[in-house]
C-alpha cells in the first residue's frame, strides 16, 4: 500500500473523484492507494463465498454489496472500502446516502466487516478496530493469511492468523484462530470456515 502525496481531500471531493475507483480509500483526508494483489483478492473472494453460503443457510435478510464505502465518522474525512461487507437490507431505507450512492454513514445496517491484511496491517489491527467499534459494527474479522501483523497483535512466532472481533459494549473482544482451527462466529453460528479454506493456492 502506498500513500499518494496530495493536498488533503474532503469526503465529498473523494467521492466525486475516486468514489468509483476500487483502488482508493481516504484516511484523514489522505488518499490511500490500496494496491490490491491477486492473492489478496483470492482470499477476499473465497471469504465472500463462504459468508454468502452461511447467510443463505441462516435465511437472514443480509447481503454482500459488490462495492460500498463506509464513512466511519461524519466530521473526519475518512472513507473505508472493506474487503467484504455484510449489510442488513431491512435497515437501508434509513440511510441518508444509500438511495443515491452505495455509502454507509450509520453503523446499524452493518452486520460484519472483513479486512484481509496487506502491507497496511497497522490500520487493520488498530485504527479500523476503533472506527468499526465506534460505528457499532457487531463483528469485525481481520484475516492475516500471510502473518504480516506485528507480534503485539499476532504473537511470536508470526504465523497466519484469523481474528474475530465481537462487539461488547463499546469495545471488541478478540478471539484468534490459526491454521487448522474451526472459526467461531457469533453472528453466523452455522458458518463452516477455517483459515485454510481461504488461502490462495
Amino acid at each position: 500500500m502506498t500513500y499518494t502525496p496530495t493536498t488533503l481531500l474532503t469526503f465529498e471531493q473523494f467521492i466525486a473523484d475516486y468514489g468509483d475507483d476500487f483502488r482508493y480509500e481516504l484516511a484523514d483526508g489522505e488518499l490511500i492507494d490500496m494496491e490490491p494483489t491477486g492473492p489478496h483478492e483470492t482470499a477476499s473472494g473465497k471469504l465472500a463465498t463462504k459468508i454468502g453460503i452461511a447467510i443463505t443457510h441462516a435465511q437472514q435478510p443480509w447481503f454482500i454489496p459488490r462495492t460500498c464505502l463506509i464513512q466511519p465518522l461524519a466530521d473526519i474525512a475518512t472513507a473505508r472500502r472493506p474487503d467484504v461487507l455484510v449489510l442488513d437490507e431491512t435497515l437501508l431505507d434509513r440511510k441518508p446516502l444509500w438511495q443515491r450512492e452505495p455509502i454507509i454513514t450509520l453503523g446499524r445496517s452493518i452486520k460484519l466487516v472483513v479486512e484481509v491484511v496487506s502491507s497496511n496491517w497497522e490500520n487493520d489491527y488498530a485504527r479500523k478496530v476503533e472506527e468499526y467499534a465506534l460505528l457499532g459494527v457487531p463483528e469485525y474479522w481481520i484475516v492475516d493469511f500471510r502473518g504480516l501483523g506485528g507480534t503485539a497483535f499476532i504473537g511470536k512466532p508470526k504465523q497466519p492468523t484469523f481474528t474475530v472481533c465481537q462487539l461488547d459494549g463499546e469495545d471488541y473482544n478478540q478471539q484468534q484462530y490459526r491454521l487448522g482451527e474451526a472459526i467461531v462466529s457469533p453472528l453466523l453460528p452455522d458458518l463452516q470456515l477455517r483459515l485454510d479454506d481461504v488461502l490462495p493456492r
